[in-house]
């Protein structure tokens, strides 16, 4: 996973340097995109990245949202089989813009869902609205698309935390993941030229290029080449076969959440056809 810990402090310079030159190394190979993924509605959290929300269905008057990582939760990693909903939070970031400049503190006062089971994600309430955002710091959420995510589509990571974007192709889908005690099934599987994505880029949006609508949350990349360990995950075949590739980074899908709203536009688990996981 790519949660920001105190650990990564020592290597951080070269990771990030090396990361750097990967991506403007292969910058020009990617196909041109459709639209220009900024980091405008990121946020930076104090140890991943998150981004500023909406449902498709979402009006300008409704509390804003903050999706994230699950394994970003301030209350710690959820266990596998956990699923948090409806809990208060006091969780605050720092809102960007497009030139990644600092516009202001957002409040969380709700963690609406999260959990790393079959997926990994979590998403947040705001203390502010839609309009409220926007009147103050001209802030237009990214919308989360209703609609499975396509391979071969050019995606893009933006990353508050780190004020920078990664870019490559989407390499299909990995129909099961496994990194430690956790399980995530259709994960996004970055192609392995540009999304190097590192500590601290957790919970960035993955954005499709096409659209500027957000598919996926960032959500963990294979480190040292290890076999379904913490930090590195790995793809189990339906035989049960497991391989590993180093340097492979994944991201969760996000229509998933579309699938669960109810006609008020809350997290209904009980919703006819929704993906989301109930907990145990």
């Amino acid at each position: 996973m790519l949660k920001r810990t105190a650990a990564m402090l020592a290597a951080a310079a070269v990771t990030i340097t090396a990361a750097l030159t990967l991506t403007a190394g292969t910058a020009t190979a990617a196909p041109r995109p459709d639209v220009s993924v900024t980091l405008a509605s990121t946020i930076a959290l104090d140890d991943c990245s998150a981004s500023l929300v909406r449902y498709p269905t979402s009006q300008d008057t409704d509390q804003a949202l903050m999706l994230t990582a699950g394994h970003c939760y301030e209350g710690g990693e959820p266990s596998a089989g956990q699923v948090l909903q409806n809990v208060a939070s006091s969780r605050s970031g720092t809102l960007l813009d497009a030139n990644g400049n600092q516009l202001g503190t957002v409040q969380a006062d709700k963690l609406l869902y999260a959990t790393m089971t079959n997926t990994d994600v979590a998403v947040y309430e705001l203390t502010d609205t839609f309009a409220s955002l926007a009147s103050q710091y001209g802030a237009t959420p990214l919308t989360l698309s209703a609609s499975h995510p396509t391979s071969g589509d050019t995606i893009a990571i933006p990353s508050g935390y780190w004020d920078q974007t990664w870019s490559c192709t989407l390499n299909g889908f990995a129909g099961t993941v496994e990194e430690d005690q956790w399980t995530w099934h259709d994960s996004l599987r970055y192609g392995l030229s540009g999304c190097s994505v590192i500590g601290g880029s957790s919970g960035s949006p993955v954005v499709d290029t096409s659209t500027g609508q957000v598919v996926g949350v960032n959500n963990t990349i294979n480190e040292d080449g290890q076999m379904c360990t913490l930090n590195n995950p790995c793809e189990v075949a339906s035989d049960g076969t497991t391989t590993e590739t180093q340097g492979q980074g994944y991201g969760q899908e996000t229509y998933w959440i579309t699938t669960c709203l109810n006609s008020s536009n809350a997290i209904d688990l009980t919703v006819s056809g929704c993906l989301l996981p109930s907990g145990s």
